[in-house]
This record gives structure tokens, C-alpha cells and sequence, in this order.
């Protein structure tokens, strides 16, 4: 048995407490772990052991907060990198539990999330936006639910409409170039980008025509 001889804040690390046991530093503890400790109190080597992998956890799960706090991810994503930091198979897998029972890991709402963004910012086919969620883990089935729920004609009309204007001036023939070049560079097929090429030089047209 070990006893506790002192408790005290780490200097550099707010949130974060060092250990002693026996007058010896023995360990840095979250605040999370520290919280149920005293000094006088007396640990077994097993109790011990059981501190040391619960801030391992602690430490695995704020690392992950910190990648979620910029942008959501998926459950792949969030492995990867913590095994790139080094972290064991059990502490991972405990960690992405704990995520999940707290709704901060969820790969179809991480799956509705990038279509939202994409189809905001960067209007792409379903092709590409399954390749790219593939790469980030997801596993198909997640991947194809929530893609059944896209139109994906009225992405690539989203995204004629957003370069149109750029290329209102040229010629039908360079127009079309340009715009069926982007459309295709976004995974659209052949087919849906002379659809869309069509259709949005028609509606320049109107638009000139009613002005």
C-alpha cells in the first residue's frame, strides 16, 4: 500500500493536479481522476493501476473533443487519430464509446453533416460524395442511407447556377467548355452535364431577355 502525501495543482496545466505518494511524485492527474483522492488516503497497487489507465482515458477522450470541437467526425477519423498518438486498441474503443453515449459520435449524422456542407459550399455528385466519406470511414450502409435522401439533379442546377454568371460573357461554345469541364471535375456524369450546361445557358438567356 502507497499512501497520498500531497495533492497539488500543476503550475503549467490548470486543470490538472500532480500525485504523491509515499513523498514521491508518482503521477499528473485531470482534475476528473484527482477529484475522489485526499491526502492521507491509502492506495493498492491495483488502485494505482486503475488511476493510471482512467487518465489515460481522460487524456484519449479530451484529445478527441479537441479534433470534435472544429468540425464533426467520424468514428474512423477519430481512431485514426488517436492511434496514430499512440493510445492502445481498449482505450480507443472505451473512448469512442463514452463519445457516442454522449451524441458527440454519430456517423449518420456525421454522414448528414459533410452532404449539408458540400451541397452548400461545394456542390458535388454522389459519386464523389461517397468516395469521400468512404475515406473517412464511414461504413457503406451508413453512407448510402443518408445519400437516398439527395436529389442529385438539383445539385449539379446548384452548382451550374453558382459559376454561370462567371461565364455569362463567352460564347455558348466556350461557356459550355468551362461549365461542363467544373461540372465533370465535381463527379457529375456526361449525361447530367450537358443536361445542366443546357439549362443553365437557357436560363442566361432568359435572364438577359427580360432585362
Amino acid at each position: 500500500m502507497k499512501t497520498i502525501t500531497a495533492l497539488e495543482p500543476q503550475k503549467r496545466a490548470p486543470g490538472r493536479v500532480n500525485l504523491y505518494l509515499d513523498g514521491e511524485f508518482a503521477l499528473g492527474l485531470d482534475l476528473e481522476t484527482a477529484h475522489r483522492l485526499q491526502v492521507g488516503q491509502q492506495l493498492a497497487p491495483e488502485a494505482i493501476a486503475e488511476l493510471q489507465n482512467n487518465e489515460t482515458f481522460v487524456r484519449a477522450r479530451q484529445s478527441a473533443e479537441r479534433l470534435l470541437a472544429f468540425r464533426p467526425r467520424s468514428e474512423a477519423e477519430i481512431w485514426r487519430s488517436l492511434k496514430q498518438k499512440g493510445y492502445e486498441t481498449p482505450v480507443i474503443e472505451q473512448t469512442i464509446d463514452r463519445l457516442r453515449e454522449v451524441s458527440l459520435l454519430d456517423d449518420a449524422a456525421f454522414v448528414q453533416y459533410w452532404i449539408d456542407q458540400r451541397v452548400t459550399f461545394k456542390p458535388r455528385s454522389l459519386m464523389a460524395l461517397r468516395q469521400e466519406l468512404l475515406q473517412k470511414g464511414v461504413p457503406r450502409p451508413v453512407i448510402e442511407a443518408g445519400l437516398a435522401t439527395i436529389d442529385e439533379e438539383a445539385i449539379a442546377r446548384q452548382a451550374a447556377a453558382n459559376r454561370a454568371n462567371r461565364w455569362a460573357h463567352l460564347p455558348y461554345e466556350e461557356y459550355a467548355q468551362k461549365m461542363g469541364r467544373y461540372l465533370q471535375q465535381r463527379g457529375f456524369s456526361y449525361e447530367l452535364t450537358t443536361q445542366m450546361v443546357a439549362e443553365s445557358w437557357r436560363e442566361l438567356d432568359a435572364n438577359d431577355s427580360a432585362s
